[in-house]
C-alpha cells in the first residue's frame, strides 16, 4: 500500500457537531485538510467517514499516521517541517 501524503506536522483544531457526518481525508492530497475534496480519486485511498460524540472543538490528525484516525495521537511529532507534503521516509 503506498503511503499517504503527510499534509502536516501539527494537528488542526475543529469545532465538529454531534449528528453531523464528516469524512476525513485518508490521502493527505485534499485543498481542504483535515476533510476530503476528493483528491484521492483514481488512488488506492477513501475518505474515512465518521460523527463525534459531543459537539465541541477536537484536534485532527494531518500527518495521517495517528493509531487513532481522525484523532491526533501526538503521531506528528515524528515528522520535520521538510517531510510535509510528502510520504513518510521508510
Amino acid at each position: 500500500m503506498t503511503a499517504p501524503t503527510i499534509a502536516d506536522n501539527k494537528p488542526v483544531k475543529v469545532a465538529l457537531e454531534t449528528g453531523k457526518k464528516y469524512y476525513f481525508c485518508m490521502c493527505g492530497q485534499s485543498s481542504n485538510q483535515p476533510f476530503c475534496d476528493g483528491s484521492h480519486k483514481g488512488s488506492e485511498f477513501s475518505p474515512m467517514a465518521f460523527e463525534c460524540d459531543a459537539s465541541k472543538d477536537y484536534y485532527l490528525c494531518q500527518c495521517k499516521s495517528s493509531d487513532n484516525k481522525p484523532y491526533c495521537d501526538g503521531s506528528h511529532k515524528q515528522f520535520s517541517d521538510e517531510q510535509v507534503g510528502n510520504p513518510p521516509a521508510k
